[in-house]
């Protein structure tokens, strides 16, 4: 089948401006709804186990599991199960590990809401240096985030209505800034969970229809199995070769960043009740593996059904859409690309806004900000982030995965380590917090510079555990934390056990 470029239909275009249209009808409801920084930040903590479970998912996944994960399977086969493995591992962990201790800890710290204001609070540090160095880092690798959103987004408004690049970036931004602005962090996780579901919703239907078009399943398999054999065995690579350790250790080691990503531990802090978290879990891991599996199929499916093979493997989702469902069906299906793009570049823009407001504005005005004026800075904030990610966005050469692996590398080696040590360890102290967010944020940009042997490794791997490596070391070379910290951190885990 030749892989023709897309006509910009009247039918698709209306269907993705009816989405638009209720996402923005979703974040003028949460805007009346908008109090205080709390509400904006946090949503008041208020969310449902379903709602934070596919609002967390939905923040994760970003265009990666539309374009990048389908792709990945086009060209590598069943290759693409081990990153699929390690990152349904991740947020397994991190939902089992995480998100209860995190829920009761930051509400009993004075209702924190950053991951740069939970860590200052549990070291009680009067200076704000610690939430500081944390809302740099945040802020330098976020950008690099929210810019891979809005470079997916631009490819996807100009392979489907054929406008410039640039302006599809634009679009982009107007379109999540307006909700994300207005309605804060209750519009971004009402939006999560239209757009997860519709991401799920695209990736049940496509395969089962692609498999029908191949005559079933096992049809299907023999198939793939004709075109390259290899495409079916997950130790080798398309070629043949069998994958060595630092290739299966990389695509594992993606899901070591979960413990770190700001946007989805915010999630967990806004969780109604922390009794509730457990079916949170569930319904996340459970979302979690089935849109996984369904992304792999997509990128299977389409390496059989397309000939000659495509020039782009990350096509391989619009083309399948394109192809075989009737307009009105291809503008939804299309729209969930747009809404795996929107719903996480929504949830670091508020990350990276609060982070602002809650952190770096107490290092200026030496003081915080009132409810009013932080929630009137958090929009400012918005924006001012949104456009400069839109500058660095504007290369349409630009590569989507390698800006998002650098970023979720970051993140992940900054934070995972210290927040995590930060809710079992009573003996670590502020010294190993900053130590650890500082190895692991550098060891990132470093290692990437790095080639051949084991630097050939994803530099997430080497940079978490640098990182924890830096929190425990420095944490046992300096003095313990002082007695009012460990008493607090007695008062917080009877806190947690009080919760049930």
């Amino acid at each position: 089948m030749q892989t023709s470029s897309a006509v910009v239909s009247p039918v698709v275009i209306a269907t993705f401006l009816a989405y638009l249209a209720t996402v923005f009808l979703i974040g003028y409801y949460a805007y009346r709804r908008t109090r205080d920084a709390t509400d904006y930040f946090l949503g008041g903590r208020s969310l449902s186990p379903w709602v934070a479970a596919i609002s967390a998912g939905a923040s994760d996944m970003s265009g990666w599991l539309l374009i990048g994960l389908p792709g990945y399977a086009y060209v590598a086969g069943l290759e693409a199960i081990w990153i699929a493995v390690g990152l349904a591992l991740g947020i397994a962990a991190s939902w089992l590990l995480v998100a209860r201790p995190l829920r009761v800890f930051s509400a009993a710290l004075d209702d924190a809401l950053t991951l740069p204001s939970y860590l200052q609070r549990r070291f009680q540090q009067r200076t704000p240096w610690l939430g500081v160095v944390s809302a740099v880092f945040i802020l330098l690798f976020f950008l690099l985030y929210v810019s891979s959103g809005l470079i997916a987004g631009g490819k996807l408004f100009n392979t489907v209505f054929q406008v410039p690049y640039s302006v599809a970036v634009w679009v982009g931004v107007l379109a999540i800034v307006s909700y994300t602005l207005f309605g804060g962090f209750l519009a971004v996780s009402w939006t999560d969970v239209v757009q997860g579901l519709l991401m799920t919703a695209a990736l049940m239907i496509v395969p089962l229809v692609v498999s029908g078009q191949l005559g079933g399943v096992d049809a299907g398999v023999a198939a793939l199995a004709d075109k390259n054999p290899h495409l079916l065995d997950p130790w080798t690579d398309a070629g043949g070769d069998p994958l060595g350790a630092i290739a299966i250790i990389s695509l594992l080691g993606w899901g070591l960043a979960y413990f770190g990503q700001p946007h989805i531990l915010a999630r967990f802090k806004a969780v109604r009740s922390a009794r509730e978290i457990p079916r949170a879990a569930a319904f996340g891991i459970g979302w979690t593996v089935l849109v996984f599996t369904g992304a792999i199929v997509v990128g299977l499916t389409g390496a059989v059904y397309f000939e000659p093979t495509l020039d782009d493997g990350e096509r391989v989702f619009m083309l399948l859409v394109e192809a075989l469902f009737h307009p009105v069906v291809a503008g939804i299906l299309l729209a969930a690309i747009l809404a795996a793009i929107m719903s996480t570049a929504d949830s670091q823009l508020l990350v990276c806004s609060a982070a602002l407001v809650e952190d770096l504005f107490t290092l200026v005005k030496k003081e915080q900000a009132s409810a009013a004026q932080a929630v009137v800075l958090g929009r400012w904030s918005v924006s001012v982030i949104a456009i400069c990610a839109a500058l660095f966005a504007m290369d349409p050469d630009s590569r989507v995965l390698e800006v998002v692996a650098y970023a979720w590398a970051g993140l992940g080696a900054a934070f995972g380590p210290a927040l995590l040590l930060s809710l079992y360890w009573r003996r670590m102290n502020w010294q190993g917090a900053a130590a650890g967010i500082i190895v692991g944020g550098s060891t990132v940009p470093i290692w990437r510079q790095l080639s051949g042997g084991w630097f050939g490794l994803y530099e997430l791997v080497p940079g978490f555990f640098l990182s924890l490596l830096a929190v425990v070391g420095v944490t046992l070379a300096t003095p313990a934390p002082a007695p009012a910290v460990t008493r607090k951190y007695d008062d917080l885990k009877a806190r947690l056990r009080a919760a049930g």
